[in-house]
This record gives C-alpha cells, structure tokens and sequence, in this order.
C-alpha cells in the first residue's frame, strides 16, 4: 500500500510521514519549500494551486491512498480550492482519501459537536475547510474526513513555542481564557490517521482529545511541565478583541474513540510532567 502524505513536511505531515515509515509503509510526502526531515520517504515539491504538478506527482507516486494533512491557513486559493482540487483527482483516479480537517467548521454556538454536526464556521479558515469537507463528502464515496483541534505534543507545535516566547519575555501577548478547544497529541493524531488510513472504515470521524481547555489553562500546562514560571503568562479575553472563529468549540469525539484501537489522551495525561518523554 502506497500512501501520499500532503503536507509532509508541516508538523502533523512529519509526524505521519515518521510514523508511516518507521512502520516499513511505503510512504510519499509532499513539500511546498523545502523537504521534511523524516528518513524512508520519497520526498516530492507540491503547491495545491497548481493542477498540473498535482497531476504529475500523483502520477509518479502511483497511491492507494492520500491523506491530505496540508495546512494553507485562510488562505482560499491553497486551503478551499488546492484540497478541492486534489479531492477531485482522487475521486477521478478512485484513490482513498482521508482528509484532515478542523473543529474551525464550527461557530462555537453548540456545547458539543458530535461526528454527525454539519459545519456552521465564522471565520474565512472554517469556511475553507467547510467547503472542502463538503467537496470530499460529495465526491469521494470512499473517504474518511477527519476533524481535530490544537496539536500538541513534543515541544514543536506553534502552540508550545508560543508558551516558552511569552514566558521568557521574548514575545508579547495574552492567553485567553475564554477560547476553548480539545487539544490532542500529535502522535496519537497520527496514528489515528494512520489506523483509518489502513481501514475500510469511511465518513466523519473527530480525532481530538477528550478534555476541554482554554488556552490559558493549555499554556499552564505546557510551562508545568517544561520547567517554566506560568504566572509571567498574561491572560485576556478573546471576546475582547476582533479576532473570527468559535469560542468555544468543544468536539465530541466518543463515537469515533469506540471505532479505534488507537487511544486519543488527554491534555492533563499527556502534558503531565511525568509524561514528558511519552
């Protein structure tokens, strides 16, 4: 089994690439700079805004299966036309995609959001990523779309950096306590994805961790378990600022957890102190 991974070389991409590889799979990743660190994968230069290299790099990598872990932020041209492009491709060429999505499709209006919720965004990433879950639903009889949250993990993530600048006084902002999300560990993500990738399994499934934080009480956690003085971390309200996106969106991932061998933790387990080496 061929695997193209999509977003290779961004953080959950490695991840998956790292896993797939170490497992002996059979693993293409693409990149849009430069290649990704991970050693076993075919490594292919990939912009989803362009049809025709889409085209040739399937071609050469020839996949059973494409999981599209690409991330273009709001930007509609990558995000909502690149992964309606390459869910098109896959669906003419009858190649099984599992797409990586978010809990951004969501408003926020709701206290849960099970597999079954339709996407309601208000920020111009959720509507993307909306439209392009439609786009798979539509075309890809065969597909599996995957929602998550904040990816956490192994000091790497945005979110992690971001804790360690604004401890150490090199960057200013605030923490919110009033955004709420679900997050999950990068390596538990991946390898969900990877245990549905190898399934016959289809549909919406919601790969997050099954406790709810504001991003304050996220960034508590990261500097307790790093070593770091949490009270230098400045709180605010999101509702203050002008910011788009849900407050809080918290993902019900029950239903998908019955589904899986692969174990989704928490943030409180897996960003315990004594987990630091998990």
């Amino acid at each position: 089994m061929t695997v193209l991974i999509v977003g290779g070389s961004g953080y959950l991409g490695t991840e998956l690439a790292h896993q797939g590889s170490s497992a002996g799979g059979d693993v293409a990743a693409t990149f849009r700079s430069h290649p990704g660190e991970a050693a076993g994968a075919s490594w292919h230069r990939l912009d989803l805004r362009d049809p025709a290299r889409l085209r040739e790099v399937l071609d050469a990598v020839d996949p059973s299966a494409v999981i599209n872990a690409s991330s273009g932020g709001a930007d509609w041209a990558v995000t909502a036309e690149g992964g309606m492009r390459l869910a098109q491709a896959a669906a003419q060429r009858g190649v099984r995609l599992v797409h990586v999505s978010t809990d951004a499709v969501f408003s926020g209006r709701r206290d849960l959001y099970d597999e079954t919720c339709l996407p309601d965004p208000v920020s111009p990433y959720g509507a993307a990523k909306a439209t392009v879950e439609t786009a798979v639903r539509l075309w890809c009889a065969d597909a599996v779309v995957a929602r998550t949250s904040l990816i956490i993990g192994d000091g790497r993530s945005e979110h992690e950096r971001r804790v360690h600048e604004l401890a150490a006084g090199t960057r200013r902002g605030v923490l919110f306590t009033d955004d709420v999300r679900c997050p999950v560990h990068v390596r538990d993500l991946a390898a969900a994805l990877w245990e549905l990738t190898r399934s016959d399994t289809v549909g919406v499934f919601h790969l997050a961790g099954p406790e709810a934080v504001t991003r304050h009480e996220l960034g508590t956690l990261i500097a307790q378990r790093d070593g770091l003085d949490a009270s230098r971390l400045v709180t605010g309200r999101r509702a203050d600022t002008d910011l788009s996106g849900g407050l809080r969106v918290v993902l019900d991932g029950r239903k998908t957890q019955r589904q899986l061998a692969t174990r989704l933790r928490g943030v409180r387990e897996f960003l315990h102190p004594e987990a630091a080496d998990d």
